[in-house]
């Protein structure tokens, strides 16, 4: 049996707020089997723009994002949604929503789960939802968690995922925010042991691509599943 390869990607696309049609040709551009997002819309006909990108992107979407904070996972043809929650985190009014996606995903003959978080702007809520989203995936199997944790590999909620013998930090050392001239490595891809990394493979997009698209610059990586 041969082993299942695919790529994960994060990208924080701020609500739409900027050029959505570029962070579709950055997502087509980056091609990833499985792409965790952070603010996609949540209000005002919010599932019919994120269906709408989820087209212009040429991805999947299972729906239904409702509570979940923004953040979902859509999926390429390459790979099949099996499964799909989307969980609301507790957060102090009135502060944005919070919340996490779960989604089991088919690879070839295997299965991974990948996780898309957004963590809060308060360093002692970002510990607080991380140790409830690490108990909730805890029996999960192969799992890739991937997100904007608004901190970097100082943070305690960082340093709560980044545990040897459960997660490790697999995307590359790239900056990625703010889009225009990053400075900061705040979002990020972590996988379970048993995934390997492949070698990194960039994408040329010119700089002002990324900076209309988003005020964050995706990161991704290349996974393999023994």
């Amino acid at each position: 049996m041969t082993a299942e390869r695919f790529r994960v990607a994060s990208y924080n696309t701020r609500d739409f707020l900027d050029d959505h049609r570029l962070a579709a040709r950055v997502v087509r551009a980056v091609d990833p089997d499985v792409l965790c997002l952070q603010e996609v819309p949540r209000r005002l006909l919010a599932g019919w723009r994120t269906a709408r990108f989820a087209r212009a992107c040429g991805m999947r979407w299972t729906g239904r994002h409702r509570g979940s904070g923004g953040t979902t996972v859509f999926t390429s043809s390459r790979v099949r949604a099996l499964a799909a929650d989307h969980v609301r985190l507790p957060v102090r009014w009135p502060d944005r929503t919070r919340g996490y996606a779960v989604v089991r995903v088919a690879v070839g003959h295997a299965e991974v789960t990948a996780v898309s978080v957004h963590l809060s702007l308060r360093p002692p809520e970002r510990v607080a939802h991380t140790e409830r989203i690490l108990a909730r995936i805890a029996d999960a199997g192969p799992l890739v968690l991937a997100g904007d944790l608004n901190e970097d590999d100082t943070g305690g909620a960082w340093r709560l995922i980044d545990v040897p013998d459960r997660l490790h930090l697999v995307s590359p050392a790239t900056p990625t925010f703010p889009a225009a001239r990053p400075r900061r490595r705040l979002d990020v891809v972590f996988a379970s042991p048993g995934l390997r990394v492949l070698p990194h493979r960039e994408v040329l997009l010119p700089d002002t691509v990324w900076a209309a698209a988003s005020d964050h610059r995706p990161t991704w990586v290349d996974l393999e599943i023994p």
